[in-house]
């Protein structure tokens, strides 16, 4: 490579450099660092509590933020907490990031999140990892819900209760 040709590269680098200097980050978006702010205060909470804390306090925290949802996802989330429970009685309700969820053993198995959380135009149904849904080599792991009706009720009922069954058909390495 001659002088000139390093030369010249070096400047287009620095010109490049110094054309990005004027654009902004954008980042997070205030409703992502909103929720970051309210996982960290689920945290602090939690903490004071204590290990040995009382399971309806959480419970009354996830039904005191779904009161707090608008319409139509309050309604959505108020059927969601009484399908997971009838479905899966040993999921704990906690919240995660400011939305309902369900866990086993500390860790979230699905959660609720509204459409007005991040402004989307419908509200989701979620799975982590740990909910056993495995089926072959892909799975869905999110649903969009927009009304609730009886077929997806049943429908969510019985993905509920296969995320909390323990055998899984892909084990994990």
């Amino acid at each position: 490579m001659t002088e000139s040709s390093r030369s010249a590269k070096s400047t287009t680098r620095k010109a490049a450099k110094k054309g990005d200097v004027g654009k902004t980050f954008q980042g997070f978006t205030d409703e992502e660092r909103a929720a970051m702010k309210e996982y960290l205060q689920e945290k602090k909470a939690a903490a004071r509590r204590g290990r040995g804390a009382d399971k309806a306090d959480a419970e009354s925290e996830v039904l005191a933020k779904i009161a707090e949802m608008q319409q139509p996802d309050r309604a959505m989330a108020e059927r969601l907490h009484a399908i997971v429970k009838a479905s899966a009685p040993t999921l704990a309700p906690r919240l995660w990031y400011g939305m309902p969820a369900y866990a086993r053993d500390g860790k979230v198995v699905c959660f609720f999140q509204s459409a007005q959380k991040f402004k989307t135009r419908y509200a989701t149904l979620g799975f982590m990892h740990e909910a056993n849904l495995d089926e072959g080599a892909m799975w869905p792991t999110a649903f969009a819900l927009t009304e609730l009706t009886a077929a997806e009720e049943a429908r969510i009922g019985a993905l509920v209760k296969k995320a909390v069954s323990r055998g899984r058909s892909n084990p994990m390495p």
